[in-house]
């Protein structure tokens, strides 16, 4: 198998496992409240560009309030993010970062997490879904 197939095989199996053992998060944005990008939720990302992040990482906002990061050279992490009081907030390996939505559209993701030292600047865009292979 081609190293993309067994990455997005990886990331099907850690949201499969995340949202069947997950214990319950924040809860997501509901798209009732008018502050609340929900935009991003239940899509798999890919990061484009960052300061920080190594191009081609994945990142799946899921709307039980469980983050997954999953690259080609590593191992897919758990997180957890909320949205509340008009700000996202990203739980990394027990971390959390205030992080601003600086710009969401149907075809861009552009995030600012306030990490410590200098922000990380991260724009993503919708991930490629490989075609099914039998």
């Amino acid at each position: 198998m081609k190293n993309s197939t067994i990455r997005v095989l990886a990331l099907g199996i850690a949201i499969l496992f995340a949202s069947s053992c997950a214990p319950p998060a924040s809860p997501p944005p509901k798209a009732s409240d008018p502050s609340a990008p929900v935009g991003f939720v239940n899509r798999v990302w890919k990061v484009t560009k960052s300061n920080a992040v190594t191009a081609g990482q994945l990142y799946v906002f899921l709307s039980d309030g469980t983050l997954v990061l999953a690259s080609e050279h590593g191992t897919p992490r758990l997180g957890v993010w909320r949205y509340e009081d008009g700000g996202l907030t990203m739980v990394e390996d027990g971390i959390s970062y205030p992080t601003d939505i600086v710009s969401l559209t149907a075809n861009e993701l552009v995030l600012r997490s306030h990490n410590p030292g200098e922000p990380v600047d991260i724009t993503l865009a919708p991930a490629d879904v490989p075609p099914l292979t039998r």
